[in-house]
């Protein structure tokens, strides 16, 4: 008797679970699934979006993609902005994290401070620094009588440092958040066995700190190489993709290809290439992050 009012029981959850799940779920499936099945299907085609005829041509899309100049240019820039966004803000996000920790007086006031930015839409981030790079901070050079260069977003050479400052500005206060959690997480028992056992800041800092905050950099390090490899609504803000084909990232290359040019075929082709590379980047990071978790 009580095994049947237990069975019956557990049936009427799982029922409650499925129905708590099931909107997530039509949602995940319209907004990702379907349109990712999509563009893998249209991307063996040389649709242009708008007509009813799509032509079926097999892997040529993908074969086109290896000769293509201005996707390889893409790429190259979505890596080195990738790449150096990951160093940066993780660096940044966590001595920004050891400081806080330290016991500094009005800790509340700079994580406001710090985590502000990153309520901020990427669109409106990208246009405040379009405007101080353009306009605000070169009125210190008349100030200062200085002759700084800060038109970063106005030559090749230097568009990616002002953008890697644009977006290090914005999202380095919102890891430092989770770097920070992490180090209030770690036991204040194993920073005072080491003191006695004679271990220094450095000492301590290498051989409890770091191990303790594996998930945490995990987390930090996964979220912001695939964020980075996504970059878009920054660069429509603030540099449309130049000057040239300077900052031009993978989706933007995307977006122009299948919008503007209407080979949505094409441009589906670079979409699933993006998916796939964002698959790979994210399973090795976890894989090699998650096994240096188990070993601390």
């Amino acid at each position: 008797m009580q095994k049947t009012k237990k069975q019956s029981m557990e049936k009427k959850l799982e029922k409650q679970y499925f129905v708590m799940v099931l909107p997530g779920f039509i949602i995940f499936t319209i907004g990702l699934i379907i349109p990712l099945l999509l563009a893998v299907r249209y991307s063996v085609t040389s649709w242009d979006g708008m007509s009813k005829i799509k032509e079926f041509v097999g892997l040529q899309n993908y074969i086109n993609l290896w000769k293509d100049a201005d996707f390889r240019s893409a790429w190259w820039f979505t890596i080195k902005f990738t790449i150096g966004n990951t160093i940066i803000q993780n660096v940044l996000a966590l001595l920004f994290a050891l400081a806080l920790d330290s016991g500094i007086k009005a800790q509340k006031l700079y994580r406001t401070a710090f985590f502000v930015p990153c309520l901020i839409s990427s669109i409106i981030v990208g246009f405040v620094w379009l405007k101080m790079f353009s306009n605000v901070l070169p009125e210190f050079n008349e100030l200062l009588g200085t002759n700084i260069n800060f038109l970063l977003f106005g030559s090749g050479e230097t568009v990616l440092s002002g953008l890697l400052i644009a977006n290090n500005w914005q999202w380095i206060g919102y890891w430092m958040l989770i770097y920070l959690a992490g180090l209030q997480s770690v036991p204040a028992d194993l920073y005072e066995a080491a003191k006695v056992d004679g271990a220094g800041p450095i000492s301590r800092f290498f051989n409890i700190t770091i191990p303790m905050l594996a998930p945490a950099i995990t987390i930090c390090v996964v979220g912001i190489t695939t964020g980075s490899l996504k970059v878009y609504d920054l660069l429509v803000a603030s540099t449309k993709g130049g000057p040239g084909r300077a900052s031009t990232s993978v989706i933007y290359q995307t977006y122009t290809t299948a919008i503007n040019g209407r080979q949505y075929g094409y441009g589906s082709a670079m979409s699933v290439t993006l998916v796939l590379a964002l698959l790979l980047v994210a399973v090795i990071q976890v894989k090699g992050l998650k096994s240096k978790e188990v070993q601390a």
